[in-house]
C-alpha cells in the first residue's frame, strides 16, 4: 500500500515559494520540517500563522550541539485543518546565543523563551519575563547546557554540608532494601 503525502507536498510548495534559503522536508506523514536561518524563523512563523492556518503554537525547544558550538531552537506549530504539525528549526551560535523574541506572535512562547533563557542561556532581546523564572539565586553555568556537569555541582554543593557525613547513593539504598544490584550504566554515578 503506498502511502500518499497530498497535504504535506501542498504545505511544502507554499512555504517553498514564499521563502527561498530554507531547506523543507517531509518527514513523515503528517511533519513537515523547515531548516531556516534564525532572521527568517519569525517570518516563517507568521506566515504560518495568518496565512496556512496554524492556530496552535504546541512547544518551543533547545538542543544543545557541543561538538558544533550551535544550539538548535525547535518551533513545533499544529494546524487543526490540515493535521501536519509544522517544525520550525533553525541554529544559533552557543558562545553568544541571541534570537529574536517571538512571543508577539503567540503569547506561550514567552514561558518556552524563559525557561530556554535560564536552562541554556539564550537571550530573546525584548521579551518580557523576570530573570529567574525555575532557578533561584543561580550562578553557575545554564544547567541544561551539555558542558554543565551536574555531579560536580550536586557534589559541591549538597554533598559536603554538615549534617550529611552519613549521605548515601539513592541507589546504593535501593539495591540494599531490593537486594537488586546497581546497573553497569549506573554504577559510574553511584559513590565508590
Amino acid at each position: 500500500m503506498e502511502t500518499t503525502f497530498i497535504k504535506e507536498e501542498l504545505l511544502f510548495r507554499q512555504l517553498e515559494t514564499a521563502f527561498e534559503n530554507v531547506v523543507l522536508e517531509i518527514a513523515r506523514k503528517e511533519a513537515v520540517l523547515v531548516y531556516a536561518p534564525k532572521e527568517l524563523v519569525a517570518p516563517i512563523l507568521l506566515y504560518a500563522k495568518e496565512k496556512l492556518g496554524y492556530k496552535s503554537f504546541s512547544h518551543l525547544s533547545c538542543v544543545d550541539w557541543i561538538e558544533n558550538d550551535e544550539f538548535e531552537l525547535v518551533y513545533i506549530l499544529w494546524s487543526p485543518e490540515t493535521k501536519i504539525n509544522l517544525f520550525v528549526k533553525t541554529r544559533i551560535e552557543r558562545e553568544n546565543p541571541i534570537m529574536e523574541n517571538t512571543d508577539t506572535i503567540w503569547r506561550q512562547i514567552n514561558t518556552y523563551q524563559r525557561e530556554i533563557r535560564e536552562m541554556f542561556g539564550v537571550e530573546f532581546p525584548g521579551f518580557i519575563g523576570e530573570k529567574e523564572f525555575i532557578l533561584e539565586d543561580w550562578e553557575e553555568i545554564p544547567p541544561m547546557r551539555r558542558d554543565f556537569d551536574t555531579l560536580d555541582y550536586v557534589s559541591e554543593t549538597f554533598d559536603e554540608r554538615p549534617g550529611r557525613e552519613d549521605k548515601q547513593d539513592v541507589r546504593e539504598r535501593i539495591a540494599n532494601r531490593s537486594g537488586e544490584e546497581i546497573p553497569d550504566f549506573a554504577k559510574k554515578y553511584s559513590r565508590e
